[in-house]
């Protein structure tokens, strides 16, 4: 075997003669209320070992119950994912021992996945640069329970969290088509978008909600033949699952070019280092022993239970897309963007049902409000600022009251530390309505104009970058409450007369 750093002096010349082939397995925790199969609370967070039972813990003579609402959101995902829907659904034992599977096998599905084939439209940019769109076909979509959780305190010391185990889990199986890091991570970056649009799961990877399996094996390019796939565990990161990608490619290589042999096995991803080392031999099927599981009854999706799911999906990224451009007129760019994050998209037609200035809601949400936005913030909903206030407040602008800078700028933030305030109001507090009486600001434009008059001379004689400075003394005699369009209007009459 070569050595693990040896696979940095592999050269790119040599690397170019081999192609990946890359299988994801992608697990993502099923937004429900309890586990699949107990009624232990299915929460993120809480004090170790407080969400289990005697079902979870796997006592003797207790007997497991299926969760309805977990298959739904398992369809929801194959539906959206073009897959065939199984009717007919077993479940089995899948048999290996783990200090964190307290039962001693996993309940999961084999023979009888729920989703069956699909795929996912994926873009992204080539080795060339160029943009590449495709389909990542589907192998299945199977459902699941978690494990718990071993937690290694660094001295030889393990601790056990049983909180996870039984948590509801999709697994999305591709086929071995993906053929680059960048398009696995584009595939990544979908399916986390997909989840979260669907409200099956929260794509969390840093809490491990949404984690990755990665297949690698790597061939000549023109071979038929699929090389040996080593599986590289628990991925939670969209960077790190390329890292570790582009670090096998370069060990696979370097150890078949020094006349070494890939075995079959499961390795983990040193994020430190970059490389990835060997954990333990893979198994087999045929080490699991699969048999159906005598406590569970099957289920049956019925053609009626089906429709009822089709009917209350959500829509989807792509139907939000064309939304944001064909009803509301929105440019590509703001679609796009919007269109990217559910929460985004879901806050702008809220916003956009109570005002009818679409563009400038999108420019509000692009600008102001996702300056405000944490991560956090923005996976949980919590927006800095009610629809309702930021509608008031685009009105508000519209209605030349108050101008985009002063809104943005000086009104805004107050809005975001009292909440419970208007955005008129705020604007009277501070002495930030626009004057739009005519009389008054012409009184104002004489005033510096007469303060001014060899500038005024130069403006005449063709020097026009001088209305800049007459429009912000008149902002000044006002006080910053002079309507700054009429206060231009009013300027370029008052000195379009000759010399």
């Amino acid at each position: 075997m070569v050595s693990e750093t040896a696979e940095k002096t592999v050269s790119a010349a040599v690397l170019a003669n081999y192609e990946l082939v890359i299988g994801l397995e992608v697990h993502c925790q099923l937004l429900t209320a309890t586990k699949i199969f107990a009624a232990d609370s299915n929460q993120f967070g809480s004090e170790p070992n407080t969400n289990i039972s005697v079902i979870t813990l796997g006592h003797p003579g207790t007997l497991p119950k299926l969760n309805r609402k977990a298959v739904e959101l398992a369809v929801r995902m194959g539906l959206a994912c073009q897959s065939a829907i199984t009717s007919y659904n077993l479940f089995a034992r899948k048999n290996y021992f783990y200090p964190d599977l307290p039962k001693g096998y996993q309940l999961s599905q084999d023979k009888t996945p729920i989703c069956v084939g699909g795929g996912v439209p994926v873009k992204f940019k080539d080795a060339d640069g160029q943009v590449v769109e495709k389909t990542v076909f589907l192998h299945h979509i199977h459902l699941e329970e978690d494990a718990g959780k071993s937690i290694h305190d660094g001295d030889w010391h393990t601790v056990l969290d049983y909180n996870r185990a039984g948590t509801p889990l999709i697994e999305m199986v591709t086929d071995p088509v993906i053929r680059s890091a960048e398009e696995a991570a584009a595939y990544l970056t979908e399916v986390r978008r997909l989840v979260r649009y669907l409200d099956i799961c929260d794509g969390n990877m840093e809490e491990g909600s949404l984690r990755c399996d990665v297949n690698v094996s790597v061939r000549l390019w023109g071979e038929e033949e699929f090389g040996t796939k080593v599986e590289i565990k628990n991925m939670n990161s969209i960077r790190n699952v390329q890292r570790a990608i582009e670090s096998e490619l370069r060990r696979q290589v370097e150890t078949i070019e020094t006349g070494g042999t890939i075995v079959q096995e499961t390795r983990m991803f040193d994020a430190t280092t970059g490389l990835t080392h060997g954990m333990r031999m893979k198994e087999t099927m045929n080490d699991y022993r699969y048999f159906p599981d005598p406590d569970l009854s099957p289920v049956l999706v019925s053609d009626e239970w089906l429709a009822e799911i089709r009917a209350n999906m959500p829509a989807l990224p792509k139907e939000r897309h064309d939304k944001l451009l064909n009803h509301y007129g929105l440019p590509e760019y703001d679609a796009a963007l919007l269109a990217d994050v559910k929460e985004l998209a879901d806050y702008f037609e809220a916003v956009s049902q109570l005002t009818t200035n679409y563009k400038a809601v999108s420019n509000w949400i692009m600008g102001p409000v996702k300056a405000q936005l944490s991560e956090k913030s923005l996976r949980d909903g919590q927006f800095p600022l009610s629809a309702e206030k930021l509608a008031e407040l685009i009105t508000l602008v519209d209605s030349g009251k108050v101008s985009f800078s002063t809104a943005s700028q000086r009104i805004f933030p107050v809005l975001i530390e009292h909440p419970e305030k208007s955005p008129e109001q705020v604007a009277q507090e501070q002495n930030l309505v626009q004057n739009s009486n005519t009389d008054t600001l012409q009184a104002l434009v004489d005033e510096v104009l007469a303060a001014w008059p060899d500038k005024v001379k130069e403006y005449k004689k063709g020097k026009k970058g001088l209305l800049g400075l007459f429009v912000g003394e008149v902002m000044k005699k006002s006080k910053g409450s002079a309507d700054p369009k009429l206060t231009n209007e009013l300027l370029q009459k008052s000195l379009s007369s000759p010399l």
